[in-house]
């Protein structure tokens, strides 16, 4: 049978719809203790106030009830620790995220986000680990200008952030004769419709309650789900899914076809996966829930969490399992503590099989067995491919997400010359799409000159790794990780290649905090700010990112790095089978066994500067039995006799 994924229930019942179920009886979720953030939104009429009152302040900030709103208008208020003066206190500004789901963005939105990033911004546009675009550095006095361009011009902020769904995920490869990768599409936006917040406070804060048309308009039967209160399981009138408290927390989701993980599918609060038949037509989804990535440090009742496949859904009911799930994450998750209000949470304190049963209550049927899928694998998709259609697109890494300088310039005047749609990727690259094939040696050209490298000429860590924003702007990094990357990369990569080891791909990825937003826990190697120039380090996550690294080592220091790694790789390069990856390798060896090795380790002379030696059998035989015993190779166990002997 073809391969499955984490967390697969073998759940062989049959689908059947209960006839006219009894209405779910829901809990009150107001009552009990309840965080700050609950009162909050429920006296905000509906996410209008104090946000409205505060932006019209002169004060260069909001408060904190106004900063709380904003999240869920795309927003974040920030303090520039690098720009503060002696005597004035924190340097504010803000952050706006946009909501582009799958990550197509149309070429007139590019540019207007271009240009907004020099007018209002900090001059560079922030790719996102969700597809997303972030524009730092705007001032208060310019959001309503900021946010009111962008919705005029096909864009959108709304629920970008907050405790709402977010930006939905979805392969951005743009293949024009693959019906799967079109229904991913086409489903992450009737998901983005269906779960978007309908209570006009959007609207009253930016365009003074004009709703402006951004997009093409949600297809009936997504209202006609987003309506129906047969089940008894909708908030209010206003906010059918949502009520006037909204989710306890954020929550996030992912639309895929079986076998692409580019967009870490199982990180996801819920996940929604096509199934179609031989002619390429939907019959449905495979659902999985209970994903998540935020941790905190030292506290064990948190942590990253795979979420499980619950089962399939015909496509006629695919949106009111999704409305179920999101509803009874509204219903069942802790208001209490928002460290423990996740999604993921839920499944555990409730259980995963009482948690789809509660889920089969709300939509009124159960699910099916799952459908069979291709084995998973990552694709970065990078560099020059075919459409299907005649057209051709381009993946160009980007590092770390930063568009800056002269790559900025290069990508908004191909753009613009050419009109072409842009899709952002979940491993914050961008990916130029409807290229004619007499514009591609014009738009190389272009690229050429402005240093974009090509990605067959860079290494497997640098074209896979990722990394979150982190210092100066974001409030919860404690050290660095997009700015800090690229040298700990450049270090890596220089250790392997001593090692005997060029161009090993290792997927390697770096956040400032634990929160997880660049995903660290999923990589082989995970980077995990600990403190300052200091990391936790995760071991253990594979390619296809299916499997959860696990924690390996606390506050490694940064100048540290070689030493750490060095003994590291060397075990994994004289024990790995063959074509076996370095996560997979910490999987299967264990973490007792590299701890005792690296312990043990003793760095070699490098190789110019240890003697030849000739030896008979018998030292031979001795040296190999010493190599086998401590795990060595036979050079690595000759130098070590040498360098004892010569000490």
């Amino acid at each position: 049978r073809a391969a499955a994924a984490p967390g697969r229930r073998e759940r062989r019942v049959a689908a059947r719809a209960v006839m006219n179920p009894p209405k779910v009886v829901k809990p009150n979720i107001k009552e009990g203790k309840r965080t700050k953030v609950e009162e909050l939104k429920e006296q905000s009429s509906y996410l209008r106030y104090p946000l409205i009152d505060e932006l019209i302040t002169e004060a260069t900030n909001i408060n904190e009830g106004a900063a709380q709103l904003m999240k869920f208008h795309g927003s974040y208020q920030q303090d520039d620790r690098e720009k503060r003066t002696f005597g004035e206190g924190k340097f504010y500004q803000f952050m706006m995220r946009t909501r582009t789901p799958s990550g197509i963005v149309p070429s007139r939105l590019y540019l207007v986000m271009d240009d907004l990033a020099d007018q209002y911004g900090n001059g560079t546009l922030r790719l996102t680990t969700r597809q997303a675009f972030q524009l730092h550095g705007v001032l208060k006095q310019d959001l309503k200008t900021v946010f009111s361009t962008v919705i005029k011009n096909m864009g959108s902020t709304l629920a970008a952030c907050g405790d709402v769904n977010r930006n939905i995920t979805a392969p951005p490869v743009p293949y024009k004769t693959k019906p799967e990768y079109l229904h991913a599409v086409e489903w992450a936006n009737h998901v983005k419709d269906l779960l978007a917040p309908q209570g006009g406070g959007y609207y009253d804060v930016w365009l003074d309650g004009e709703k402006f048309m951004t997009q093409e308009v949600e297809a009936p039967f997504v209202k006609e789900v987003r309506e129906d209160n047969s089940r008894g399981i909708n908030g209010d009138d206003v906010e059918p899914i949502y009520g006037d408290v909204y989710l306890p927390r954020k929550f996030k989701i992912g639309v895929t076809v079986p076998g692409d993980n580019h967009i870490d599918l199982f990180t996801n609060d819920l996940g929604l996966i096509t199934i179609t038949n031989a002619a390429g037509e939907l019959m449905g989804f495979n659902i999985t829930a209970g994903g998540g990535m935020g941790n905190s440090h030292r506290n064990d009742e948190t942590h990253p969490r795979l979420a499980d496949i619950l089962g399939f859904v015909p496509k006629e009911r695919a949106l009111h399992a999704v409305k179920a799930i999101v509803c009874v994450q509204r219903d069942y998750g802790r208001r209490d503590d928002r460290k423990m209000s996740r999604m993921k949470y839920t499944v555990e304190r409730l259980g995963l099989e009482n948690f789809i049963a509660k889920v089969e209550e709300y939509q009124g049927f159960q699910f099916e067995a799952p459908a069979p899928m291709a084995k998973w694998e990552f694709k970065n998709y990078l560099g020059w491919g075919e459409q299907g259609d005649g057209k051709l697109f381009v993946g160009v890494h980007v590092v770390n997400g930063r568009v800056r300088g002269a790559l900025k310039k290069a990508v908004a005047t191909v753009v613009g010359r050419y009109e072409l749609e842009v899709r952002l990727t979940a491993n914050q690259d961008l990916i130029l799409c409807d290229v004619d094939p007499s514009w591609k040696a014009d738009i190389q050209a272009t690229l050429d000159a402005a240093g974009v490298a090509d990605p067959d000429s860079l290494s497997p860590i640098v074209l896979n790794s990722i990394a979150c924003p982190a210092l100066p702007l974001c409030g919860l990094a404690i050290t660095e990780a997009e700015r800090g990357l690229p040298d700990v990369n450049a270090r890596l990569d220089a250790l392997l290649t001593r090692m005997g080891m060029k161009d090993e791909g290792i997927v390697i990825r770096m956040t400032g905090c634990p929160n997880g937003c660049a995903r660290p826990y999923m990589a082989e190697l995970g980077f995990v700010g600990d403190g300052p120039n200091t990391y936790e380090i995760w071991l253990g996550g594979c390619p296809d990112l299916t499997r959860l690294a696990e924690p390996y080592k606390q506050k490694v220091k940064l100048r540290d790095f070689e030493t750490f790694f060095e003994p590291l790789f060397a075990f994994f390069k004289s024990r790995r089978k063959e074509s076996e990856s370095f996560g997979d390798f910490c999987s299967r060896i264990g973490f007792v066994a590299l701890r005792e090795y690296q312990k043990a380790y003793v760095s070699p002379p490098s190789y110019s500067s240890q003697p030849r030696l000739a030896v008979d059998s018998s030292t031979f035989d001795a040296l190999k039995a010493i190599a086998e015993k401590e795990g060595l190779t036979i050079s690595e166990a000759a130098a070590k006799v040498v360098t004892s002997y010569s000490s």
